[in-house]
């Protein structure tokens, strides 16, 4: 496993691991650069047992997130640059490899609870993987903030776009 700093990167590589799916992690400190641009760099190139290989963008995010007005749930919040970061990644390797997000939540309650009925133990702490397509995610999205360039896609949306990554 490779060395991960970013908590929710490394539990998402103890649990491909722990399924046995083929997986490459990309090393963020090289940036790549096409048609004289850079693009933001995706986490890691999955090979699930079947169907097409997932460039994936892994996004962590605490369920529920305490904010000021209270407790949040489904934070699902992006940059415009992720998205076009996967949009262009799947223009270099084709129609083979599927761009997604994978947000990885760290459970702050009870493993037994939404956002999904699997929770995987990392380090004395649950976390749930869901994934969706970089592109239903583009096309239900809607402007978060302009001042980060941040996108959401609304929460009944993303609740029924979203699948656990375990029924992918």
């Amino acid at each position: 496993m490779a060395q991960r700093h970013i908590h929710y990167e490394a539990a998402f590589e103890d649990y491909l691991r722990s399924r046995g799916w083929p997986y490459l992690p990309v090393d963020e400190q090289k940036k790549a650069i096409f048609a004289g641009a850079r693009i933001k760099s995706f986490d890691f190139l999955v090979y699930p047992p079947d169907g097409k290989a997932w460039l994936v963008d892994v996004k962590g995010r605490k369920f529920p997130y305490d904010a000021k007005g209270g407790k949040r749930y489904w934070e699902n919040w992006v940059t415009r640059e992720d998205l076009e970061g996967l949009r262009h990644w799947q223009g270099v390797f084709g129609d083979d490899f599927e761009p997604g997000l994978v947000f990885v939540y760290w459970l702050m309650g009870p493993s037994h609870r939404e956002p999904t009925t699997e929770a995987h133990a990392y380090r004395n702490e649950f976390y749930a993987f869901l994934w969706i397509s970089a592109l239903d995610y583009a096309a239900h999205a809607r402007q978060r903030s302009p001042k980060w360039d941040t996108v959401t896609v609304p929460t009944s949306a993303f609740r029924n776009l979203v699948k656990p990554l375990h029924k992918r």
